[in-house]
């Protein structure tokens, strides 16, 4: 088994390997699909999932300009009924008014290619550009656990890397570039303030962020070397495989994480939850087919 030289890496991929070498292997190797329940209630998932689908519906045509009554009638749902709300009301402030929803940046590294989709793009050519990405997560994670997550690390890194045809045709520089995840569910808590969801960038840590995530691809491919047919490891932190559809199938004896529980410890979920909301409005997750933008 060896890495294919057109694999492609995205924040998803990176997380699961940094999470669980094994499930990598799974899921974007193997391609095996396992049939467990991720968390339980089942049918309170699915309910979560759709609801999650139709805000990110609801956000990106209102980011294209329909006006918010005529979206009204899809609002149906008392989840749903309270994140919009919340959005029209307390959404992210001071966002530039070019606004780019839903738009694939994908740059070479390491012989591969990373690749990020991206929630909202809100520009202000020539001064700033923010990464909005919404949340419909039932627990608030903490500040600490978003900085090391591969997705705040690789959106970053990418628009600077990649994002240069977004300003008219000039790279952003790294300290133009901010990324704020909005809580559906904490729109205005005093304890989640705009400042503790908010993560700027600088020359440092876009140097920091190509070194890391260009040792894991390396490191990946190395793996996928060495190891030929046999398994990738297991995670050493047990906790991962609560909510991780291999876990019987890796025959770790580990209980079924229970989805009033998902926070921190649901990185496998949400980027599920992440995946299932891009399919809902349309864009294509074959991330084979996204044209490379180089810079």
């Amino acid at each position: 088994m060896r890495l294919p030289p057109d694999f492609q890496f995205s924040q998803g991929s990176l997380q699961d390997y940094v999470d669980c070498p094994r499930r990598f292997q799974l899921r974007y190797l193997l391609r095996r699909a396992w049939p467990a329940v991720e968390a339980e209630p089942a049918l309170e998932v699915e309910r979560h999932v759709r609801q999650g689908a139709a805000f990110h519906r609801l956000v990106h045509r209102h980011a294209l300009g329909m006006a918010p009554e005529r979206l009204a009638d899809a609002v149906d749902a008392e989840d749903l009924r309270r994140w919009w709300r919340n959005y029209l009301e307390r959404g992210p402030a001071d966002l530039p008014a070019s606004r780019h929803p839903e738009i694939v940046l994908s740059s070479p590294l390491s012989g591969h290619r990373l690749v990020a989709k991206y929630d909202l793009v809100a520009v202000d050519a020539g001064r700033r550009a923010v990464i909005v990405d919404w949340k419909t997560n039932r627990r608030r994670p903490r500040r600490e656990w978003l900085a090391r997550r591969l997705q705040t690390r690789v959106y970053r890194y990418l628009l600077v890397r990649a994002g240069a045809y977004l300003n008219h045709g000039t790279p952003f520089r790294p300290q133009q570039v901010h990324m704020v995840y909005w809580f559906a569910n904490f729109p205005a808590d005093p304890a989640w303030g705009q400042r503790s969801c908010t993560f700027t960038y600088d020359a440092a840590q876009f140097d920091a962020d190509e070194a890391y995530v260009a040792s894991l691809i390396e490191e990946i491919e190395g793996e996928a070397e060495r190891r030929g047919s046999e398994e990738f490891p297991l995670t050493s932190q047990e906790r991962h495989c609560r909510f991780c559809p291999y876990r019987s199938l890796c025959r770790r004896e580990v209980e079924r994480g229970d989805f009033e529980e998902l926070g921190e410890e649901s990185g496998l979920m949400d980027e599920a939850l992440s995946e299932l909301e891009w399919r809902s409005v349309g864009v294509s997750l074959d991330l084979e087919q996204v044209a490379e933008v180089e810079f």
